[in-house]
């Protein structure tokens, strides 16, 4: 993993996007930490993405966070990083039930359904057009791109894309009991549904995409595709090793495309995340947030596997450090920003 991946220099005009995407996956009790209860779920890309705009939240009624302590979102980390290195950042509409008040490009998606009807995402094909077009768009004007994404759930339907296309996927989690037993029932029946066996989507990852994905997936990768020849990094944890995967299967050139994650998702003993990575045949890099140091309680929880990843967290940090921005800088942003928020949150 290194302390940064080879080749990877300063770049000089880089650009962060976020995918925001909703699938009725996350209203499956416990199978999310990303909201307060799983309806709640619905708001938490929109309160992301003005999060990470505003450092506040406009439209929902609560800040995304994760019990207990309130554990803030990753987004916090998201917009410190992009906020200490001035690195401009585009949000990409693929199915958000609720829009957030932030400009963002909108791919005309429908949410995701639930993984066990018998189609999870509308139009795959559409909306890989709809976002290479957009990542054409941008394309000029930058020279290194960081794409996260917020999408409840998206470590299960990333659970059974991987399945589908022939990976073992024991997949990460926002909650600290990862609830793979959960998880991996709900890809078994989403996968009898949809009559799909381990490794029978090898050949047809849309079909694996449209019975067992979420919107974000076909989004990333249309994006990845207008953006040929640049330099990629996708900013995530499980759900960015399945858009690998979606890619590779269909035959995208992944030459210039890394995978940058926290050092909780990669060291997380629920999942397999490493050997995922290492059957992909991705270059990944692991960034740690530190966040153990931190005189704040919720962020504390972090090391404890309360949240590991999201709204692109890991792969900001990463951009953060190669323009000059330390770790410790960024976390002391973060603290600024949680006492800023305050009357938002509830502290312990």
């Amino acid at each position: 993993m290194g302390s940064q991946i080879a080749n990877d220099k300063k770049p000089e005009k880089p650009l962060f996007i976020c995918v925001l995407a909703n699938t009725e996956t996350a209203y499956i009790e416990k199978i999310s930490a990303a909201g307060k209860t799983a309806k709640l779920t619905d708001y938490t890309p929109t309160g992301d993405a003005e999060l990470v705009e505003t450092g506040g939240i406009i439209s929902t009624p609560v800040l995304p966070m994760t019990p207990p302590y309130n554990t803030p979102t990753p987004g916090l980390i998201t917009r410190a990083s992009l906020q200490l290195s001035k690195v401009p950042h585009l949000f990409v509409n693929s199915g958000l039930k609720i829009a957030p008040k932030v400009s963002f490009e909108d791919l005309k998606a429908k949410p995701g359904e639930d993984i066990r009807q018998e189609t999870a995402v509308h139009d795959v094909e559409g909306i890989i057009e709809r976002a290479r077009q957009v990542g054409e768009k941008v394309r000029d004007e930058h020279d290194m791109f960081v794409i996260g994404e917020s999408t409840p759930a998206g470590t299960t339907t990333a659970m059974g894309v991987l399945n589908a296309l022939g990976y073992d996927g024991h997949v990460s989690s926002s909650s600290c009991e990862n609830p793979v037993d959960l998880k991996q029932k709900v890809v078994c029946e989403a996968m009898a549904v949809s009559g799909i066996t381990k490794g029978s989507m090898e050949s047809d990852p849309v079909r694996a995409v449209a019975c067992l994905g979420d919107p974000m997936m076909p989004a990333t990768a249309g994006l990845v595709e207008g953006l040929k020849g640049k330099r990629i990094i996708l900013a995530g944890g499980t759900q960015m090793a399945a858009v690998y995967a979606f890619m590779k299967h269909m035959g995208t050139d992944l030459s210039n495309v890394s995978i940058v994650t926290t050092s909780y998702v990669a060291e997380d003993e629920s999942a397999n995340f490493t050997e995922i990575i290492e059957a992909l045949g991705a270059d990944m890099h692991a960034v740690d947030p530190g966040f153990g140091r931190s005189s704040h309680k919720g962020l504390r929880q972090y090391e404890l596997g309360y949240v590991k990843e999201g709204v692109g967290a890991g792969g900001a940090l990463y951009l953060a450090g190669l323009l000059g921005v330390s770790v410790d800088s960024i976390r002391e942003e973060i603290e600024n920003i949680c006492v800023e928020l305050a009357d938002l949150i509830d502290e312990e």
